[in-house]
């Protein structure tokens, strides 16, 4: 059995702002923030109301940008995110029912796992990228060295627990396709629509995911 994966990201960017946006005015200007940072991805989670309407914005407006809908938990919010114009989706965690509806939706998809069972039960479903979340709490860098060895043919995307402190030490690991992070787009940057300050994490973490 196999579904339509995320295995090889469309999108240039290692790192993966994940976001949470309660107003869908500022999801325009900080697509274009992100992008004059060298960072061409969003992860806009389904964490509040404006979600929906966040993706369908950026989707309408900014078309370079690669559109993600994060914290997809339930499966009638498959089609919701692709009507909005979401181009591919992650989740924390996955269930049969899940995977059932984006492989029904052709949807990529990166699920999320904790356990190295968890791994193979993706891996044998057609993944090939995952999600490791929460990230520190699975073991972090430790967890990803030790995965890399039984299970080599299996890539991560971190996500919880990533800094600009241990950024770098994710993306050094062989295993790591890219790294997720909530730092890029701080809420009080949001609320005051200081998009600069924006551009600028986005410069800096592009710079160590290049370096």
């Amino acid at each position: 059995m196999t579904t339509t994966c995320f295995t090889r990201p469309a999108f240039s960017s290692r790192v993966v702002p994940v976001i949470v946006l309660t107003d869908a005015a500022h999801a325009v200007p900080l697509a274009h923030a992100l992008l004059e940072g060298g960072i061409d991805v969003m992860e806009i989670t389904l964490r509040s109301d404006a979600a929906l309407a966040s993706i369908e914005a950026v989707a309408r407006a900014v078309p370079q940008m690669h559109l993600g809908a994060g914290t997809v938990t339930r499966v009638a919010e498959v089609q919701r995110v692709i009507d909005a114009g979401a181009t591919f989706a992650l989740s924390p965690g996955c269930t049969d029912a899940l995977f059932e509806a984006v492989q029904a939706a052709n949807l990529p998809f990166i699920p999320g796992v904790m356990t190295p069972g968890e791994v193979m039960q993706r891996r044998e479903q057609g993944f090939s990228l995952m999600k490791l979340f929460p990230a520190q709490q699975a073991g972090g860098l430790g967890m990803l060295k030790a995965l890399g060895a039984p299970i080599p043919d299996v890539a991560f995307c971190p996500t919880g627990g990533v800094s600009p402190e241990n950024l770098k030490d994710f993306l050094s690991l062989t295993n790591v396709a890219m790294a997720g992070g909530s730092w890029l787009t701080p809420a009080h940057a949001l609320a005051s629509g200081d998009w600069k300050k924006i551009t600028q994490l986005a410069r800096e973490a592009s710079a160590v995911a290049n370096g």
